[in-house]
């Protein structure tokens, strides 16, 4: 997950170019139109701040801003609905070997790193 300051800045950053194009589209000259990628640019990027997550991570543990842990996934209590599955995969980035806890009532997941 990216540091939420990293995060505002990045959003801060989409805002600017998203006035920016606005302010150029206001001037209504013919190079005006060029306004349109700011805005566009400044949109994906709000967007993308806004939406950005981390893999393997629950919602709870995205809102509570919890460390990830080993391999990016869940550290600490897992409740107890959640149990072990037989999936089990190496992340590409970590190269951490991680189990699937899955919630068979709501197919809730969760992961965590094996060892």
């Amino acid at each position: 997950m990216l540091h939420s300051s990293i995060r505002i800045l990045g959003f801060g950053f989409g805002l600017l170019f998203f006035l920016g194009g606005l302010a150029t589209l206001a001037t209504r000259s013919p190079e005006a139109l060029t306004g349109l990628w700011g805005i566009v640019v400044g949109t994906v990027a709000m967007v993308v701040s806004v939406l950005q997550t981390t893999r393997y991570r629950s919602i709870d543990a995205e809102r509570s801003n919890a460390e990830p842990g080993p391999g990016g996934g869940e550290v600490g209590y897992m409740e107890p609905r959640f149990a072990p599955t037989t999936e089990v995969f190496t992340d590409p980035s970590s190269h951490r070997v991680m189990r699937v806890y899955a919630d068979p009532r709501t197919g809730e997941r969760r992961y965590r790193a094996e060892g």
